[in-house]
């Protein structure tokens, strides 16, 4: 019963706010359709703005994926990561993740196709993969488009974030499924 009612708010949520949105907007006697396309090209220009970071990020990515150096990590970590209850299958996902959402996403499918959809690697790939942020992106990208030059703070308190996340979803792992 629960589910069906949150199902069907859901399935409503958007087209209600668009709606509202709307007739606040006529009520107001706004110019509705004018300030929408005002804000489409708005958002055109900052898409613009942060293709460069985009591309950055999507050139990093390739180059750690494809150089062979997680791989190599994951050979000199390997006795660390037992003791911790890491399998090495899961650091790309602790190196990434930071970095990109979708490379992770593709990391987290491989896992769960290479290893059982139950196995304590999935879990801990899956879990690792929704604790942690973006920090990298969101700051080479939203922070650039927006012309923020000073934020060595928010980087640290961004990295010091996704490092609580990362050991907090290994130790709760090993808790609930090690």
């Amino acid at each position: 019963m629960i589910k069906t009612i949150i199902e069907n708010i859901s399935l409503w949520l958007i087209p209600a706010m668009i709606l509202i949105i709307l007739v606040v907007g006529i009520c107001k006697k706004l110019p509705v359709y004018e300030l929408f396309v005002e804000g489409a090209k708005d958002g055109a220009k900052i898409g613009v703005n942060i293709f460069p970071y985009i591309m950055a990020i999507v050139v990093a990515i390739s180059m750690i994926r494809a150089s062979g150096a997680i791989e190599y990590l994951g050979v000199c970590l390997s006795n660390f990561l037992n003791i911790i209850h890491v399998p090495v299958d899961v650091l790309p996902i602790m190196i990434l993740r930071s970095l990109s959402g979708s490379a992770i996403l593709g990391v987290l499918s491989d896992i769960a196709a290479s290893c059982d959809i139950n196995s304590y690697t999935t879990k801990l790939a899956a879990i690792m993969a929704g604790s942690s942020e973006t920090t990298l992106y969101v700051i080479a990208v939203y922070f650039g488009a927006v012309g923020i030059k000073k934020y060595r703070y928010a980087l640290l308190t961004g990295i010091l974030a996704d490092i609580a996340g990362i050991v907090a979803a290994i130790g709760i792992t090993y808790w609930f499924f090690g």
